[in-house]
């Protein structure tokens, strides 16, 4: 059995590849925690396997969309560090109440977290830019789900992506990766001079860096 990360429409999933002797076909499903599990015979190669997948792409992104549709029914709302409870309505827009979110019937709630994030992110990656006291060139943003990074930068490129689940967070937490990945247009490891750049940039980094599980 082997691990490896799959990329499907800008997001980060799981992929399991399971080989058995007594397996005559190749089987693709996907599980609740949304890794994509594919069982094959061992003759297959890593080739045959990956064109397997990239021609059921569209049969996936249909599992993957009522799995979190199930879940979604089952879950707390979180926007911005706060919980709300889902009430599921006849209605055509998500509403936010005081503690309650009042989502429309077979409403994409992902897509929907999508669409702010694009704006919010953005927001704080401009103000975060603005207040770093280094000059940096300005990054480009992407915008995805990741299983195990809050963000990543690419030094080559310029450019900072961002978990789409920031979006879930307080504020506060977003900002700290945001001039996390930023310093690392200084520095591209994460030496004592990154660190300090982080600190001079967000006093209180240790703090938040303890309470975030992923890594940076």
């Amino acid at each position: 059995m082997s691990e490896e990360k799959i990329i499907i429409q800008d997001e980060e999933y799981k992929l399991i590849i399971e080989k058995k002797k007594k397996t005559k076909n190749m089987y693709l499903r996907v599980k609740e925690d949304l890794s994509i599990h594919v069982t094959c015979n061992i003759l297959y190669s890593n080739h045959a396997i990956m064109s397997f997948i990239n021609k059921n792409e569209d049969s996936i992104i249909k599992m993957i969309e009522r799995m979190k549709k199930k879940k979604a029914k089952e879950e707390y709302f979180y926007y911005l560090g706060k919980k709300y409870d889902i009430i599921y309505l006849n209605t055509n827009k998500i509403q936010l109440g005081d503690e309650k979110v009042f989502v429309p019937n077979n409403f994409n709630l992902d897509n929907w977290y999508k669409k702010e994030a694009l704006k919010i992110f953005q927001e704080e990656l401009d103000i975060m830019y603005q207040k770093f006291i280094y000059k940096i060139p300005y990054p480009s943003l992407t915008i995805r789900k990741m299983k195990t990074r809050w963000g990543v930068c690419n030094v080559k490129t310029k450019r900072v992506t961002l978990n789409l689940e920031l979006i879930k967070k307080d504020k506060i937490y977003l900002d700290y990766v945001i001039v996390h990945e930023l310093s690392h247009l200084l520095h591209a490891n994460h030496s004592k001079e990154f660190w300090k750049c982080v600190e001079d940039n967000f006093k209180d980094y240790k703090k938040i860096r303890k309470e975030m599980k992923y890594d940076e």
